[in-house]
């Protein structure tokens, strides 16, 4: 577990908040307010190697393990959720699952152009009439000689029309069988293979968020990860490394949320002194820092049993689902402190509060982690 920061998470840190505050900050808001996704920034994160966090150096990437990535995203949020949403998705989920099921000629075919942020990759499970039910996806995958032939919809698809390359879960077998879909590397352009429409979003605007349309779109074999039959079963693996990457989320959004709010209520005046000296603003801030440092002790705990290589199934559950939680409380709780200003655009603590809810949703929701923790909980 995280006790001492290692000399790469510190080197991180200063990285990530330096190239933040150059580059992020000063146009954010703009972003959050157009819906713009600044694809250049990804360009520039993937120069300082933080599109391949994980990707070993053999493969173009950082070589870095999930100790470091969960650094890399947590200071990211701190500065803007969306950023961190969007780098979180593109390592953990497409580049991950490359990563983790492809073949070694398709590790090197794709990964050097993932981790160096010239392609932006995307990651297709959720469907719109299934949602957590994945099971039952209609999205399907007919044999066609040497190619595949797929014909449905994504949606909630982070980077569905900025990407350069997607991983896709398609129906292959029969409804409701956990061995009857597969995963397929889609890269752009293929005819067939478009997106659809863009979400308008309550928070983490500037992250891209759309649906993905396949109409007799034709994907060769040689595009299959894994076996056909086995890209349900990879994708519950790969969501056991996702679920880590969005508890990191939710952890910099709450540490972003409690550093902006103690800030404010040591600079901010009532009755003759600053209003960190009422009891009722002092005590918000204990339980908002308690709160964190738990989430930050599960969160790390998870990517350190990641790096030893150990099953993390309900450990990543659990910091997802308790960081999740932690940032949404966090960030309502900032929003009291800095009162009328908090509900303003003016001021930091609505754009946490805005963004904080996502990590409650994404990757599977709080209710979908109860469950994988419940039923690993009663396997022993």
């Amino acid at each position: 577990m995280e006790s001492v920061a290692t000399e790469n998470q510190t080197m991180i840190a200063q990285m990530v908040r330096d190239f933040g505050a150059h580059h992020i900050r000063p146009d954010m808001m703009r972003w959050d307010n157009d819906q713009e996704f600044p694809l250049h920034i990804f360009k520039q994160l993937g120069e300082l190697g933080l599109m391949g966090v994980l990707v070993p150096q053999a493969y173009g990437g950082s070589g870095f393990g999930y100790v470091e990535y969960v650094t890399a995203i947590a200071e990211l949020a701190k500065i803007d959720g969306s950023i961190g949403l969007s780098m979180a998705a593109h390592n953990s989920l497409c580049t991950g699952h490359i990563l983790q099921f492809g073949s070694e000629e398709q590790k090197y075919k794709w990964l050097p152009k993932l981790a160096s942020g010239e392609w932006i990759g995307a990651w297709g499970l959720t469907e719109p009439n299934t949602g957590s039910d994945a099971g039952n996806m209609r999205t399907v995958a007919e044999e066609d000689g040497d190619y595949y032939i797929l014909n449905g919809a994504k949606n909630f698809i982070t980077h569905g029309k900025s990407s350069n390359i997607a991983v896709v879960i398609a129906r292959t077998g029969q409804v409701g069988d956990s061995h009857g879909m597969t995963a397929f590397v889609l890269e752009k352009p293929t005819e067939g293979f478009s997106h659809g429409l863009k979400a308008d979003k309550l928070g983490m605007r500037a992250s891209e968020t759309t649906e993905l349309v396949f109409t007799d779109c034709r994907v060769p074999k040689a595009n299959i990860l894994g076996e056909v039959g086995e890209g349900f079963v990879q994708s519950m693996k790969v969501l056991d490394g996702g679920r880590i990457s969005i508890a990191a989320l939710s952890l910099g959004i709450a540490q972003g949320a409690l550093e902006a709010a103690t800030h404010y209520s040591k600079e901010r005046h009532q009755f003759n002194q600053p209003i960190s000296n009422f009891q009722g603003i002092a005590f918000k801030l204990a339980d908002m820092a308690t709160e964190i440092e738990a989430a930050s002790l599960l969160t790390y705990r998870a990517a350190t049993m990641k790096d030893n290589g150990q099953n993390v199934t309900q450990e990543s559950a659990m910091a997802k689902l308790y960081a999740s939680e932690v940032a949404v409380r966090t960030a309502n709780e900032a929003v009291q402190i800095f009162g009328g200003y908090g509900y303003t655009k003016d001021y930091p603590a609505e754009k946490y509060y805005r963004d904080a809810k996502l990590c409650t949703i994404g990757e599977g929701t709080s209710e979908i982690q109860k469950l994988v923790i419940a039923r690993s909980l009663l396997k022993h």
